[in-house]
């Protein structure tokens, strides 16, 4: 299991399916989680983030299930708190790979979330208290995997789509030597090359 931790608009959700395609590994967005249950637009949209307990179900449940399928998997966004980042040192710890940070520069990610035009992209104000939150939250997250000796990577995210996705797979490959580039389409649908969550 690998995380992807990274902004609004650093490409993660992008780069989280390309890998998940390339190494045949199931891809699981917290973001596209919590969105496709349509029950947190209001709290989304003002750019806060959803209730600790709401969260670790729902991504417990889809870990559960990717696993009971075979899948390796890789967290995009995922933990977002200090809470959740306790509850999965705790129960998954010694399934961690490692964890990787896509970093760039906030006013490249202005531009790439005005962009992107989602609801919750639209209001600087709230663009700004991701941002916020994240910070805080990733000062708090990476001790707690410091502690259980889980490799945690910076990457530049900045480029064409493909030359940070070849920075990705080698990094992968440095945290899971096992992993194997497929052939085939495991997943079974065609990766967006557009810039994500």
């Amino acid at each position: 299991m690998i995380i992807l931790f990274g902004l609004a608009g650093s490409g993660k959700g992008t780069q989280g399916k390309a890998l998940s395609e390339i190494f045949g590994w199931r891809w699981l967005s917290v973001g596209e989680a919590i969105r496709s249950t349509g029950e947190y637009k209001n709290i989304i949209d003002k750019g806060n983030l959803i209730p600790d307990e709401d969260v670790i179900r729902l991504m417990g449940r889809q870990i559960e299930k990717a696993e009971a399928e075979g899948f390796d998997v890789i967290l995009d966004g995922y933990p977002r708190s200090e809470v959740q980042a306790a509850w999965m040192m705790d129960h998954m710890a010694d399934k961690i790979d490692g964890a990787i940070i896509l970093e760039v520069p906030k006013e490249e990610l202005y531009d790439r979330l005005t962009l992107r035009g989602r609801d919750d992209d639209k209001e600087r104000d709230s663009i700004d208290r991701r941002f916020e939150i994240f910070e805080q939250n990733i000062c708090s997250i990476l001790p707690l995997l410091e502690a259980k000796n889980i490799p945690i990577v910076r990457v530049d995210g900045v480029g064409p789509v493909e030359e940070v996705t070849s920075r990705l797979v080698e990094i992968a490959k440095q945290f899971n030597p096992n992993a194997t580039e497929q052939i085939d389409d495991v997943n079974g649908e065609e990766i967006e090359r557009s810039y994500g969550e």
